[in-house]
Parts: C-alpha cells; sequence; structure tokens
C-alpha cells in the first residue's frame, strides 16, 4: 500500500469496487410487485392501531429490559478487561467477542439456555463488553497521566485506576455508556425476531398477519422510545432502572432446558463431528475444507458483496444528505431532513431488512437498502452537526452553493473517515441478514444451527468474525495513509450526539 493516500483516491477505489460488485449481486424482485405490497403497507401505517396494547406495551417494557441489562453486565466487563489492554490475550479476546454479532450469540446461547432473558442479555452483553473493553482502554489512555505520576511508588493497578484515571475519563465514559443504550435498545428489539419477547416478535408477528396497523403502532412507539432517552435515562437512576429491569426479566416465563446442556454444549455440540466420530486428525481436515468449500467461501463472498455494495450506497446518502440537517442549506425543511434520518438511524439494519423484505422479497436488494439508509442516516447526521458548527463568513452563499462549493470540501475528510469505520460494521450486519433467507454467512450459520450442527456453526462464525477483523484492520491502515488518523474510539465517541437525536 502506498504511504499516502489522498481522500479521493480513497473514496474512488471503494466506489469503484462497490460498482464492479453489482453484476455479481441479487437484486431481482423475486416475482413481487412491490407497489401493490407498498399501498397495503402504506394504509396500514397511516391508520396505526394501538388496539393491541398490553402485548406492545409488554414487549416494549422487555425491550428496556432485556437492553439496560445487558449494556450494564457489557459495560461492566469492559471496564474489568479495559486496564489490561496491554495484554494480548485481552486485546484477542475483546476482538472475538465483538466481531460475532448479537443474533449469532443469541442462537448459541439459546442452545444452553434456550428462550430465556439470560440468553438475551448475555448475547448483547458479550459483544458489547469486547466493545466497551477497547473504548474504555483508549479513554484511559489518552487521560493526562499526571494525576497517577504524584501516587506513593508501590501503588497497586486498581487503586491508580479508581483515584487517578477514573475521575478524569468518567465525563466520556458516561456520555459512551448512554449511546450503548441506544444502540442496545435496537440489539434487544432485533433479538424478538429469533423468539425472545421485545418488539421484534410482535412486529414480525403482526406482520404475517397482516396487521399492518399494529406494526406501523409498533414502530411509532419504538421511534419515540428512542427519541426520549434523554428525558426518560438519567444515569443517576441506574440502579433503579437496573433494578427494575432485573425484576421484569426475572418474571418473564421460559422453558426449562434440560439439565447438562451447557456440559453436553461444550463437549459434544461443539466438538467438530470427526473428533466425536473417532477419526481424529484425518478426518477432521477435509471436513473443514468441505464446510469452507461448500459454505464458507459462498457465504463469505455474498456478505463481501452485499456490505461493499452498500458501503458505497451509504456514502452517497450521507453524502448527498448531510445538507438536510444544514439550516443555511435546506432551509425551512431542515427539520423534515432531520426527522428523516432520526426515522432511519433509529431502525436497525435487520428490522428494516425485514421491511424491505415484504415489499421486494427475499434477494439482496433488501438487505443493501437496509444498510445503507441506516448507515447513512447515521454518517449524515453527524456530518450535519459538523456542518452547522463550521463558522462562515457573512456573505456565504446558501442552499446547494454552499453545500457544493463549502461545506462538502471541508468535510470530505472526515465524511471518508467515517465511512471507513462504519466499513466493518456493515460488513458485520450484512453477514447476520441471513438470518432473514439471503445467502450471507448468517444463512448458513442459521441453517447449521437448526439442524443441531453447532461444529459447523462455529466454524462459520470463525469465518464471520476473521471478515469483520480484517475490514477493522483495513479501514485502520487506509486511514492511517490518508493522514486521517483518529482512533476508533474518538470516531466512536463522535456518536455522542446520536443520543440527543
Amino acid at each position: 500500500m502506498p504511504e499516502r493516500l489522498s481522500r479521493p483516491a480513497v473514496a474512488l477505489i471503494f466506489a469503484a469496487l462497490g460498482l464492479a460488485l453489482v453484476p455479481f449481486a441479487d437484486l431481482g424482485w423475486a416475482g413481487h410487485d412491490p407497489w401493490a405490497a407498498l399501498m397495503r403497507m402504506a394504509r396500514g401505517f397511516l391508520a396505526p392501531d394501538f388496539g393491541a396494547i398490553e402485548e406492545i406495551g409488554t414487549a416494549l417494557v422487555s425491550t428496556v429490559a432485556f437492553a439496560l441489562c445487558g449494556v450494564a453486565v457489557g459495560a461492566l466487563a469492559g471496564l474489568a478487561l479495559a486496564p489490561f489492554w496491554a495484554s494480548a490475550l485481552v486485546r484477542g479476546l475483546s476482538v472475538a467477542l465483538r466481531s460475532v454479532h448479537e443474533l449469532f450469540w443469541a442462537l448459541l446461547l439459546m442452545q444452553v439456555l434456550g428462550i430465556s432473558p439470560a440468553a438475551g442479555v448475555l448475547a448483547i452483553a458479550l459483544p458489547y463488553a469486547g466493545i466497551f473493553a477497547k473504548v474504555f482502554a483508549e479513554q484511559i489512555e489518552e487521560a493526562d497521566p499526571r494525576p497517577a505520576q504524584v501516587l506513593p511508588p508501590g501503588t497497586d493497578l486498581l487503586s491508580r485506576f479508581l483515584w487517578a484515571r477514573l475521575p478524569l475519563i468518567w465525563p466520556a465514559m458516561r456520555s459512551y455508556v448512554l449511546y450503548r443504550v441506544e444502540c442496545g435498545l435496537r440489539s434487544s428489539a432485533v433479538l424478538g425476531f429469533i423468539g425472545l419477547p421485545t418488539l421484534g416478535f410482535q412486529l414480525d408477528t403482526f406482520f404475517r398477519q397482516g396487521d399492518y396497523g399494529a406494526a406501523s403502532a409498533i414502530m411509532i412507539l419504538y421511534v419515540l422510545l428512542i427519541a426520549t432517552i434523554p428525558l426518560w435515562l438519567r444515569l443517576r437512576a441506574a440502579v433503579l432502572w437496573l433494578a427494575g429491569a432485573a425484576a421484569w426479566l426475572a418474571m418473564l416465563d421460559h422453558p426449562p432446558m434440560g439439565s447438562g446442556a451447557l456440559w453436553r454444549f461444550l463437549t459434544v455440540d461443539i466438538v467438530p463431528a470427526p473428533l466425536r466420530r473417532g477419526e481424529g486428525p484425518d478426518g477432521l481436515l477435509p471436513w473443514l475444507g468441505d464446510i469452507l468449500w461448500t459454505q464458507g467461501l459462498p457465504g463469505a463472498w455474498a456478505t463481501i458483496v452485499v456490505g461493499q455494495i452498500a458501503l458505497v450506497l451509504t456514502g452517497a446518502i450521507a453524502f448527498a444528505g448531510f445538507g438536510l440537517v444544514v439550516g443555511r442549506v435546506a432551509g425551512r425543511a431542515r427539520l423534515l431532513g432531520h426527522l428523516g434520518l432520526v426515522v432511519l438511524r433509529s431502525f436497525p439494519e435487520y428490522m428494516l431488512a425485514y421491511l424491505f423484505l415484504q415489499v421486494f422479497g427475499p434477494s439482496m436488494l433488501p438487505a443493501i437498502l437496509a444498510l445503507a439508509l441506516h448507515n447513512g442516516a447515521i454518517i449524515g447526521h453527524l456530518l450535519g452537526r459538523e456542518a452547522e458548527a463550521i463558522p462562515l463568513r457573512r456573505d456565504a452563499p446558501q442552499g446547494v452553493t454552499l453545500w457544493a462549493w463549502e461545506l462538502a470540501p471541508r468535510l470530505f475528510g472526515r465524511f471518508v473517515a467515517l465511512c471507513l469505520y462504519r466499513w466493518e460494521i456493515i460488513l458485520r450486519e450484512t453477514a447476520v441478514m441471513g438470518l432473514l433467507g439471503i445467502a450471507t454467512l448468517g444463512f448458513f450459520i442459521d441453517s447449521a444451527v437448526a439442524e443441531l450442527r453447532l461444529d459447523r456453526a462455529l466454524v462459520l462464525l470463525v469465518v464471520t468474525g476473521a471478515i469483520t477483523a480484517g475490514a477493522d484492520a483495513a479501514s485502520r491502515a487506509v486511514r492511517s495513509r490518508m493522514g486521517a488518523v483518529r482512533e476508533v474510539s474518538t470516531l466512536d465517541r463522535a456518536l455522542k450526539p446520536l443520543e440527543t437525536g
């Protein structure tokens, strides 16, 4: 790779790669009449039906409870790991935890814990622990070292952290935890699509029944839930919130798992089939090669195709759309643009893809649209906030001229860096789209779990983790070459404005 890459060159390379992959993408409508489906959905969405408020309310409370408990456990685990970030073992564990999507964790945990509150909480907590560990470690590293230097020699690591580091980084940690609660609510809602009693479960139920009015009510309440986080969530009341969430989850009914499920999972289910049959290492390599050739490579290729096209479309939406939230560009339409971006970034990619599947049928198109709209809204929102803060001369133009000749050039480097940062996240989300029937890696993982071939599922999860970790490493390398190096923690903390809508 060249020592120095220009930002336009990076953008052109990624755009060319995405366009080159379009012929390999399945973008068909699968015999659906999208306009008829859209009209049916529109009629229901324009007349939201809150008649099933009891079921919706129960799912709403469960969504909040799973999110709060999952984020809390993940944050505590990440905080415990962060001071030891220098250890290669801790860094490797963090990468492994966060590279597996919450839905994949849930599918595995359900084999041990059943469809239970513990499975949902841990499915959120495990990847979030890896994320929190990395971000907290970088916050600790960036803190002023001078207070720690005045402590007496021989002060233990924990005391140094509690008295010299934690007070300095606490405001940043608090803001990041609040942002992660918003992410946790999205993760919690999506867990309903695989059986947990959150909003996704009710949304799936109403769509299967063709009750679009009730589905509309769910989506309205969900957007309000996300948009009002600053009003109802206060860290000062965190203990009360967590106690209430834990009590609610403890009351949820769930089918019990048989005794010895964990032991069987560790000693039988995830042990490669050749080893269980006593074939030894001689049978392991052919078995592994067959999985990688017939499922791993096709699934990885489809994941990369969808992810790269979605990344390019994400950039196009973000770059063209960030002016919609800038007053001197959009004028009175700014509020409408702001509302549109808030709604799009509030819905998880998985939920948006589920909605698009009802319109376009099973193909790569719903996944690409969902990934691009959600991530494009996030980046567009961030760029719009930064554009509003740019000082402009009094005689600066307005409208499209201001966007094209002043704001876009000044924010282009930031735009490319944010797209590169979201690259790994988009690929991670692309893999899980397979649970909806799209032929990415998640499709093969879901099939393996359904067939109780958890050893195969584990191999495919490793492939998924390798792709997302590889994209993260490549993203860092490219950002460093183009002179836009800001650590992931800095970019991720840039999402802080999202918590205030």
